[in-house]
């Protein structure tokens, strides 16, 4: 076990401590489910989902097992520029030690190096993700099928007019077939991925119709947390795990048919 690795103790309950970063200006297009997917998953996991809402100058949780954040417009994310600098040397700590981090649209944008809007001003990033972003007047709208070695196939939907591009070495969340969708809508590549940081234009919300990425988070938090991830589902938790992904199923099926 790491020094961040503790083992409960028999009958103790099993806490993941999940951040929900900046809700208040980064959570557009149903990105919210994907905090609730997680609670609810690692529920039915067996576990003690724990939620910290941290928006602007709050006090940073003592105990941190996993962070989402959702998408916001330009304003947002200049709104939450500095107090996201501030934090950026725990953020850079916590992804350099494993934690798991799902960072969508906007929040993708800030964890890479900058990003510069259609007006020509710059919005300085926390460099977690090796990429840059550059505003256009196109955007990239619509249902978003790619395809991932780890995932398989990723159902999401993209509102975005920045172009991001994968610096050297960096590996995409996925890719795309087609022109004009994805990261830049040039070189068919979506998202990116850094140690258990996975960042990406996907909204709809994201995990619900995507499962495998929901429990590679869950699972990864618990094994740095406890040294194992270990689900232990009741009867009834597992019928409730059996629903909640045959209706991704069903969602994902829906969306690959619509056109973009």
């Amino acid at each position: 076990m790491t020094s961040e690795q503790t083992s409960p103790t028999q009958g103790a309950p099993r806490v993941l401590d999940i951040v929900s970063l900046y809700p208040n200006d980064m959570n557009i297009y149903g990105d919210s489910g994907n905090v609730l997917t997680i609670m609810r998953r690692a529920q039915l996991y067996g576990y003690q989902p724990v939620l910290h809402a941290y928006n602007q100058g709050d006090p940073w949780p003592e105990q941190v097992d996993m962070i989402i954040g959702g998408g916001g417009q330009d304003k947002g994310q200049s709104a939450i520029q500095d107090d996201l600098y501030m934090r950026a040397p725990q953020l850079q700590a916590l992804a350099q030690d494993g934690v798991p981090m799902l960072m969508i649209c906007g929040l993708y944008q800030l964890f890479g190096d900058y990003f510069e809007t259609a007006t020509g001003e710059r919005i300085q990033g926390i460099g977690i993700l090796g990429v840059h972003t550059t505003g256009q007047d196109t955007r990239m709208i619509g249902n978003v099928v790619e395809h991932s070695d780890e995932f398989g196939d990723i159902v999401g939907y993209e509102n975005h007019s920045g172009q991001t591009v994968l610096h050297a070495g960096v590996e995409p969340l996925g890719r795309v077939d087609h022109d004009g969708m994805g990261n830049n809508g040039q070189d068919h590549t979506e998202g990116a991925r850094l140690h258990n940081v996975i960042g990406t234009y996907m909204h709809g919300s994201l995990l619900p119709k995507n499962p495998r990425i929901a429990d590679f988070l869950i699972g990864q938090a618990a094994r740095r947390r406890y040294g194992e991830f270990r689900p232990l589902s009741d009867a009834n938790g597992k019928r409730e795990l059996e629903r909640l992904n045959t209706l991704a199923e069903q969602a994902r099926h829906v969306a690959m048919k619509r056109p973009r």
